[in-house]
């Protein structure tokens, strides 16, 4: 039997800085509608890992491929155009902007074929009730966790098949760290992928199907959730 084709696979991939290497070998794949998380220590390698596939550190070696489409020599803007949009942790909204002007440019960059439709659009602030109706607010006065809410949906103008978050729970308070959770959760209701890098381990263990543990760099762990809190120490994972 021929197994289905990964919505996003890894094969291989050494990627860091200059000439060294943060992450080496890292081979893995993401199923259609799979909600993928990576934890690890600080300093394991997985933001480094994400703008690797975001397209914004250079894979050295390897491929990396959304669907049957090799994204490895592609820009970042040609990933985003091929369905993959990235959530960075930091500076992932336009501060001076309003919400409106935030959600218009979000798209953009990518020209008239990939600009958000108004069918899109519509089905984004149906998705984000949070953001629906203040448009004009200026997006520095949001909340934190009202910015990555609104970073989520510029994400989502362009329609991705793939949903790359770096840590978006970071700097919340719990009452936003469970919301950001549950809209992530059902965002992937709709038929999104998500890849998500977290270190709120609780929480992401709650949303995920499958997780994979970065330890210096390298994959030490491919499982689900139920398995790492019934089998595994995540101490002595971390620390070898």
């Amino acid at each position: 039997m021929t197994r289905p084709l990964p919505a996003l696979k890894v094969d291989g991939v050494f990627a860091g800085y200059g000439s060294g290497d943060i992450i080496c070998d890292i081979t893995l794949d993401v199923s259609f509608g799979e909600i993928f998380a990576v934890i690890g220590p600080n300093g394991s390698g997985k933001s480094t890992l994400i703008k690797a596939l975001a397209g914004l550190v250079r894979s050295r070696i390897g491929d990396i491929q959304l669907g049957q489409n090799s994204l490895t020599a592609l820009s970042a803007p040609r990933r985003v155009a091929s369905g993959l949009a990235y959530v960075p942790q930091e500076f992932n909204v336009f501060p001076n902007m309003t919400i409106g002007e935030n959600l218009k440019i979000s798209t953009e960059f990518l020209g008239r074929e990939h600009r958000a439709s108004t069918d899109q659009r519509e089905r984004v602030l149906e998705m984000f009730p949070e953001i629906s109706g203040r448009f004009g607010l200026r997006a520095g006065l949001l909340s934190g966790g009202q910015r990555q809410m609104l970073a989520f949906a510029c994400a989502m103008m362009a329609a991705p098949k793939v949903l790359l978050l770096d840590e978006p729970s970071a700097g919340l308070s719990p009452k936003f760290v469970a919301e950001i959770f549950d809209k992530i959760k059902a965002v992937n209701a709709t038929g999104v992928t998500i890849f998500i890098i977290e270190q709120n381990v609780k929480e992401v263990l709650r949303i995920a199907d499958r997780v994979a543990v970065l330890v210096n760099g390298s994959i030490r762990l491919l499982t689900t959730p139920d398995a790492i809190c019934v089998k595994h120490d995540l101490h002595k994972l971390y620390l070898g």
